[in-house]
């Protein structure tokens, strides 16, 4: 099977989520290298919205569909088992990845249950 690639914008859930991203670029070693992952997550993600790993819906908790009103959720593999939590978005013009939020592997198995 051939995946078409699927060019889209990225964007953060709201202004504070990105201005923590920005905050990253200054802070300490392990807050550049995050900044540094989640950059070229982004990069990825405007190359091809779907090239992470789709959450099964019944794994989704509930404060995805209420608090960011998500009907999908994805999450992209960053280096040293942290994740980056996104969802995807369309209207007929143009693919939005949402970027929702990132954490460690443990608050990740923590949040999904998992």
């Amino acid at each position: 099977m051939i995946r078409r690639l699927k060019n889209s914008r990225v964007i953060f859930h709201d202004t504070s989520l990105y201005e923590t991203y920005m905050s990253l670029k200054n802070g300490t070693h392990e807050e550049q290298r995050l900044y540094k992952w989640i950059t070229r997550a982004i990069q990825d993600l405007k190359e091809d919205a779907f090239c992470g790993v789709s959450i099964p819906k019944n794994r989704i908790p509930k404060k995805y569909q209420s608090i960011f009103e998500a009907k999908s959720v994805w999450k992209y593999d960053l280096p040293s088992a942290y994740r980056l939590i996104y969802t995807i978005e369309n209207n007929e013009i143009e693919v939005f990845t949402i970027v929702l939020e990132w954490f460690d592997h443990k608050s990740y198995e923590k949040t999904f249950k998992y």
